[in-house]
């Protein structure tokens, strides 16, 4: 078998969720749970993708579903699409995960007169790992660093968002980012002992801007 890729990844991602959408399956019949229903649909997933590839599955002590690939699988609800991920660092937020996101959004339907349920994928999003940081503080940095901001405006502005981080790894961090800008990222990024990932943005903007790519 093939080894599986990034590119392969997104092009069975799109004939899964067609396949999908169209399945009648009794066993999330009646569930609201959304835990549930993205561990059906990532083994669903997982298992299709093993009869076809080789690769290595991720796990919990991974972290990440395709370690090999650099890429997470996120399933969420369009009621309130988000998930959580494991928080690592405060910089996640300004360089990114450090990992791509396979994202894909469904719309939950039960049928009372058989007895099953629906998931119509509405969305399959890539997200490159590069923009996978938080918009308000990507842009925020941004807009200070082009407007002649310095380490002071960089270091407060930090501080109002509430970063969680220690007064020298701001201060580290604004000597980074005065190098170099941060590239804009397109996920809100809630602070919390887990980061809190949320897509709106993402559903809105893939497509339109670079690194946000709508497979579906």
């Amino acid at each position: 078998m093939p080894d599986l890729t990034v590119e392969f990844l997104k092009s069975e991602a799109k004939t899964f969720a067609g396949i999908e959408s169209s399945h009648d399956e009794p066993t999330l019949f009646g569930v609201d749970n959304g835990k549930t229903v993205g561990t059906y649909f990532e083994h669903k997933f997982q298992a299709c993708l093993h009869g076809k590839y080789e690769y290595e599955e991720g796990s919990s002590a991974k972290g990440i579903d395709f370690p090999g690939l650099g890429v997470d699988m996120k399933v969420t609800s369009i009621k309130q699409p988000q998930s959580s991920c494991p928080y690592k660092s405060a910089r996640q937020k300004i360089y990114g995960l450090g990992y791509s996101l396979l994202i894909f959004v469904y719309e939950k339907t039960d049928n009372p007169e058989n007895s099953t349920a629906r998931l119509d994928i509405l969305h399959v999003i890539f997200v490159e790992a590069a923009r996978t940081a938080d918009f308000q503080m990507t842009t925020g940095l941004n807009s200070i660093l082009n407007n002649d901001g310095n380490k002071d405006d960089l270091i407060a502005f930090m501080s109002d968002k509430m970063l969680p981080i220690e007064e020298i790894e701001a201060s580290q961090i604004a000597d980074d980012l005065l190098e170099k800008h941060p590239q804009i990222g397109y996920l809100t990024i809630s602070n919390a002992l887990q980061w809190r990932l949320q897509y709106q943005r993402v559903i809105d903007k893939a497509g339109a801007v670079p690194g946000v790519v709508r497979i579906k």
